[in-house]
């Protein structure tokens, strides 16, 4: 039975149309505010949906303070280079399985909240982000869709000199400065979506579009990265995945994010986030333009001039 889980203040509530029902109101306090303890009991989330047109809103979705669905993940994964045209546009090689980092959970935050910048060279990434709903080990891709809570719109927010400082570059602290990983609007059960598996994603800057693409694209399909996640460690309840990002990266053109940007990011059936980039302060490694990264912005300007 379709569901959708909102944080609202801090607290759990289901989601109908445009209103929203406080989780303990709506259960009689059968359930608990807490949005994480509500991914324990998700079979009840979806009796109490069936039953909201019974009750008196808490309020309207549009005048609420939404905070991230999941607030505080267990675990966070991502996967890299999982569209085709981002491998092809990084002058990287298809991956022959999929390439999992971690971004560190406290850069989760929420749909609107903002993103602090600490260096000139800021990336977006949209991502359809993955939910786990229950404990798995060893799971069968064919079983895959059964572990899962619901989706969300996810931003993979990278600082390009933290993630390229290294040789060879690792990913997972240059993606996980703090607030580095907005997600929402709301978490959506599988049952709510016409199509789970083919959505369309896009993401704009300043109401201009940077990155239009449909999960369907994906090279590695939410099953296969359970299925090959699940071999190596045990997913938990309300892990989160990141599950890649299509071409179109500010890297490769070069255009980073700046103070004042906004940043919209849709998929189509589960909403949309809007963040505005603040530039707080510099890292200590902000100012140095790793050799790879010349070589990409070097690049993109060759080509633009060449356009």
């Amino acid at each position: 039975m379709a569901y959708r889980l909102a944080n609202v203040g801090g607290r759990a509530a289901l989601v109908a149309g445009e209103d929203y029902f406080d989780l303990e109101t709506v259960s009689g306090g059968a359930l608990g505010s807490d949005p994480m303890a509500a991914l324990q009991s998700l079979a009840a989330l979806s009796e109490l949906s069936v039953t909201l047109g019974d009750h008196t809103p808490t309020g309207q979705l549009a005048d609420a303070e939404l905070d991230a669905p999941v607030p505080k993940p267990g675990n966070c994964y991502a996967v890299g280079l999982n569209y085709r045209n981002h491998a092809l546009e990084s002058g990287m090689p298809i991956p022959d399985v999929p390439m999992i980092f971690t971004k560190h959970t406290t850069c989760i935050t929420g749909p609107n909240a903002d993103v602090e910048m600490r260096s000139d060279y800021v990336d977006y990434e949209a991502e359809l982000v993955v939910v786990i709903g229950r404990d798995g080990k060893d799971i069968a891709a064919t079983d895959a869709w059964d572990y899962i809570a619901g989706l969300c719109v996810g931003q993979d927010i990278s600082d390009r000199p933290a993630q390229f400082v290294a040789s060879p570059p690792q990913f997972n602290l240059g993606k996980s400065f703090d607030t580095f990983g907005p997600i929402g609007p709301v978490l959506i059960s599988k049952d709510a979506l016409v199509a789970p598996e083919s959505l369309e994603i896009s993401c704009e800057v300043n109401g201009e579009q940077c990155q239009k693409d449909n999960t369907g694209d994906l090279i590695f399909h939410v099953p296969e990265i359970l299925a090959y996640l699940s071999e190596i460690v045990t997913l938990r309840t309300g892990d989160v995945i990141f599950t890649g990002t299509p071409g179109g990266v500010g890297a490769v053109q070069g255009k980073f994010l700046k103070d004042g940007d906004i940043l919209t990011t849709s998929i189509e059936g589960l909403g949309t986030l809007r963040n505005r980039c603040v530039r707080v302060s510099d890292h200590s490694r902000a100012h140095i333009v790793p050799e790879q990264l010349q070589a990409l912005i070097a690049a993109a300007k060759e080509k633009q001039e060449n356009e």
